[in-house]
């Protein structure tokens, strides 16, 4: 039943990779778990307890609540799936509810910071270093995911109506203006690598013109994110965060910032707000004669 579900999620909920390697994993580790506890070899036989008894070893095993909760959600999914389809009668994790979660505000870049990245950090005069800066720019530009940007192509990028086109989470394309700085970087770029070299037309390669993975665009920003900052978050989010942040700061309008960010729900664009209104608060300290 595990293999239907993931089919479901793949196929019909066009859940990403990443997304349905982690429930696999997480099924897996529930079913071995009450195999091994409770003796039992079916999901007709789980019942809310076993749940329970799962998602409290987990916590004696000091895993981080984020993590629980994703797991929750899986079982959730599972169980839903399963019911609705009547392999089970009842659906045991209906009654099971998310923990509770210290909610921390995303990192991001001072403006300062991002100026200096953006301005004044030296890249090489070479296919490497005008690909590294491409790189940066795309990330602070658009807000682009990670597996967003591997997955570009070179035809996404329209230089005539200065849009990217953008495969986001399940399919789901979105069209986002680019500057014509911008477009002028990816054109020297592109002038960069011959014909022959270019890879199913992608976008952006390594260095042995193969199609970037994650780890290699980790270890890139790293390596300039490191010289801006000591803060130990590095991550190439961190630049979707700035941009999402600034884009706010400066007057955008949060709907528009939800658009870019290809954001399902707005509930998820406004965790940038509270950045927004950190900044707020503090000018108004700074001003206000009864602050």
């Amino acid at each position: 039943m595990v293999e239907k579900f993931l089919n479901f999620l793949i196929y019909e909920k066009r859940v990403s990779r990443n997304t349905s390697l982690a429930y696999e994993k997480d099924l897996c580790q529930f079913f071995t778990f009450i195999q091994a506890q409770f003796h039992l070899n079916s999901e007709q036989e789980v019942i809310h307890t076993h749940l329970r008894a799962w998602i409290v070893s987990l916590l004696e095993s000091q895993f981080n609540p984020v993590s629980v909760n994703r797991k929750i959600a899986c079982l959730k999914s599972y169980f839903k799936f399963m019911r609705a389809r009547g392999f089970v009668v009842k659906n045991p994790a209906s009654r099971i509810r998310p923990l509770k979660t210290e909610k921390k505000l995303p990192f991001f870049l001072r403006l300062s910071e991002t100026t200096f990245l953006l301005d004044h950090i030296e890249y090489e005069n070479s296919f490497s270093g005008k690909r590294d800066q491409l790189v940066i720019e795309l990330f602070y530009a658009s807000g682009i995911r990670l597996s967003e940007l591997i997955n570009l192509k070179e035809d996404d990028v329209n230089f005539y109506d200065g849009t990217l086109k953008i495969l986001g989470k399940r399919n789901k394309e979105r069209l986002v203006p680019i500057n014509e700085f911008l477009i002028k970087m990816i054109e020297s770029y592109l002038r960069e690598y011959k014909f022959e070299e270019k890879l199913k037309g992608y976008l952006l390669l390594t260095d042995k013109k193969k199609q970037m993975y994650p780890m290699f665009v980790h270890r890139l920003v790293q390596k300039y994110l490191s010289q801006i900052t000591t803060s130990k978050k590095c991550s190439p989010h961190i630049l979707r965060h700035t941009f999402a942040t600034h884009m706010l700061d400066k007057g955008a309008e949060l709907n528009a910032v939800k658009e870019l960010l290809g954001h399902t729900s707005l509930a998820a664009t406004q965790i940038y707000t509270h950045n927004s209104m950190e900044k707020l608060k503090k000018t108004f300290d700074q001003a206000h004669p009864k602050a």
